[in-house]
């Protein structure tokens, strides 16, 4: 019978154990961007929660910057239109 070359075994563990690493690290970076995006989806749920870019914002500087990027925003609220503004151009997700 033949004995396996301890180096082998070795090699294997050490690769195991880096890739059930990697898996968990990548698992925790997923989880991580989830919870961001859902927060980001939180945020605009609301007028409360968004008030800063909702509320705050004048009407018809809001509509003019839409429209000069190219968003629709017709029978839309307002807090949609500030998400979708923030999702293309405010650097959410680049």
């Amino acid at each position: 019978m033949e004995t396996v070359n301890k180096s082998k075994r070795t090699f294997c563990k050490r690769y195991f154990f880096r890739q059930i690493e990697k898996v968990v690290e990548s698992f925790g970076e997923g989880l991580k961007e989830a919870q961001q995006n859902l927060a980001f989806d939180d945020f605009f749920e609301s007028y409360e929660s968004s008030y800063a870019l909702t509320l705050a914002y004048p009407d018809d500087i809001l509509i003019e910057t839409a429209h000069q990027h190219g968003i629709d925003t017709e029978g839309r609220e307002k807090n949609e239109i500030v998400k979708e503004l923030f999702e293309k151009y405010g650097g959410y997700g680049n």
